[in-house]
């Protein structure tokens, strides 16, 4: 059973579990602010679930790589929208600042 690393906190998934859906079962977001609220609820194109993830996950889907390649993210950055993404093995999650979760410290 994979685990997330999330906020100084583990939470157990299913290999092959939603990122976001498992977090928000585990009562975490990866969400900031008000976009707990205002989202899109996993359709892929608020981007507000974007989140830094080291580890074994699922290949970037193409409504994933639509939304990151747009403003406020930079596809550099690397980041991974929460509810495209599998975790197929222990992971490690980093929620950065900003409404979008785009402020990533480099």
């Amino acid at each position: 059973m994979p685990t997330i690393s999330f906020r100084g906190r583990d939470v157990d998934c299913e290999e092959g579990a939603n990122l976001r859906d498992a977090l928000l079962d585990a009562g975490e977001s990866p969400h900031n602010g008000s976009a707990n609220y205002l989202n899109c609820r996993g359709h892929a194109t608020c981007g507000t679930c974007a989140v830094a993830v080291d580890g074994p996950v699922s290949d970037p889907t193409s409504d994933e790589k639509r939304r990151l390649s747009m403003v406020p993210h930079d596809p550099e950055a690397g980041l991974r929208l929460a509810c495209q993404t599998r975790v197929l093995g222990d992971v490690d999650v980093v929620k950065y600042g900003g409404f979008w979760g785009q402020k990533v410290e480099k």
